[in-house]
C-alpha cells in the first residue's frame, strides 16, 4: 500500500510540473522508441565519482539503482545500453517504451547526500501495426490500423483537456490526416493513443505517415511508418 501511495503522489508531481512548466521538480524529455537519449544531470558536482542514478517505474513497485559512485551496476538489466556521460547525464541506447519513468540523480560526498535531488521524466512514443505481417500478409486492398501511443505510465487526460499534449496522424507534407475522409483516426486519453485505420491502395507503396506529439504547440517528437510493397507486399517500419 505505501508503494502505491508513492506512486500516487509521483504521479501528480509530474503531472504539475507539466502543467504549469515549473523547473526544479521534474525535467520531460520525449523521445522515440529506438533512438538514443540523454537525461541531464542537473546537480551534477566537478566529479561524477559523487553521482548516483536511480530509476521509479509505475509498472513495478520499489527503487532501481542503475550508477552508484559514478560506476554502472552490471547486475541490472539493461546496462550494456546505459553508459554516464563526461557532464554525469545518462546516456540510454535503442531506447524502449520499458525504459519510460522517472529518473533521478543524487550526488554524494563522504557517504553525505549533498544537495537536491535532480530528475527527469522520460516519456517514449512508439507505434505498432495491427495485423502484423507476422500474422497475415499486408498488401494493397487490406484495411491495416496503426498504432501510436505515448508510454509515461500515467492518464494523458489532464494534459490533453488542458490543450497542453496532442497527438496526431500527419502525411509526408505535415497535413493533418483527420482532414482526410480515408483515415479514420481515434484518440484515447486514458491511454495516450491515437489510431489510425485505413484500407491500403495500390498508390500507397512508399507513403510515408508519421505520428508526432506536441506539447503547448511545439514539437517533442515524431515517429513514422513506410509503406513498402516488395514481393511478399509487407507493410515496413522505418
Amino acid at each position: 500500500m505505501a508503494d502505491q501511495c508513492d506512486l500516487c503522489l509521483l504521479g501528480l508531481i509530474i503531472l504539475s510540473s507539466l502543467l504549469t512548466g515549473t523547473s526544479g521538480v521534474v525535467e520531460n524529455v520525449f523521445i522515440s522508441s529506438g533512438e538514443n537519449v540523454r537525461l541531464p544531470c542537473n546537480n551534477a558536482l566537478s566529479d561524477c565519482k559523487s553521482t548516483t542514478w536511480i530509476y521509479n517505474s509505475f509498472r513495478r513497485s520499489g527503487t532501481i539503482e542503475l550508477i552508484a559512485g559514478g560506476i554502472k551496476n552490471k547486475n541490472r538489466e539493461r546496462h550494456e545500453r546505459l553508459s554516464l556521460g563526461s557532464d554525469c547525464s545518462l546516456n540510454i541506447k535503442n531506447v524502449t517504451k520499458e525504459d519510460s519513468g522517472l529518473y533521478s540523480s543524487l550526488q554524494f560526498v563522504n557517504g553525505e547526500q549533498h544537495g537536491p535531488d535532480a530528475h527527469v521524466y522520460l516519456h517514449v512514443l512508439h507505434v505498432s501495426v495491427s495485423p502484423s505481417s507476422s500474422q497475415t500478409e499486408i498488401s494493397p486492398g487490406r484495411s491495416v490500423t496503426l498504432f501510436c501511443q505515448l508510454d509515461s505510465g500515467f492518464s494523458c487526460d489532464y494534459l490533453v483537456h488542458s490543450d497542453e499534449l496532442h497527438l496526431s496522424w500527419v502525411n509526408q507534407a505535415g497535413v493533418d490526416l483527420k482532414t482526410d475522409s480515408r483515415y479514420q483516426i481515434l484518440f484515447s486519453s486514458d491511454h495516450c493513443i491515437i489510431t489510425l485505420t485505413t484500407t491500403l491502395l495500390n498508390e500507397d507503396d512508399n507513403r510515408e505517415w508519421r505520428c508526432q506529439l506536441t506539447l503547448r504547440n511545439q514539437l517533442q517528437t515524431s515517429v513514422r511508418y513506410t509503406v513498402k510493397y516488395s514481393g511478399e507486399k509487407q507493410l515496413l517500419l522505418l
